[in-house]
């Protein structure tokens, strides 16, 4: 398969995360979206970096995935204080942290 192959999955996984982030609800769909949408763009650096046979691209996906996994750690530790206080996972919940 091509790179063509690759940037077409790519994009096709990072619309569909893009979309269930302006769609969905709930917060954990929310995020599992975000997640989606960062290994779609991870996926595109790494075919990058391999048509053009340099090591760039792997790297800043390595980057990606470190700011991923503490997005997700944080992200996590905000929800479960958040249903603690509130007992929902709906999204609307946060508009209550504004003021």
């Amino acid at each position: 398969m091509g790179i063509d192959g690759y940037i077409f999955m790519s994009i096709l996984l990072f619309l569909i995360g893009a979309l269930s982030v302006v769609v969905r609800r709930n917060i954990f769909i929310v995020f599992m979206s975000i997640e989606l949408m960062l290994n779609s763009v991870n996926l595109a650096f790494i075919a990058f970096s391999r048509y053009y046979g340099d090591m760039d691209g792997q790297v800043i996906s390595m980057m990606v995935m470190g700011v991923s996994a503490a997005e997700a750690a944080l992200g996590l530790a905000i929800l479960i204080l958040v249903y603690r206080n509130r007992h929902s996972f709906d999204i609307d919940i946060f508009n209550l942290l504004k003021g």
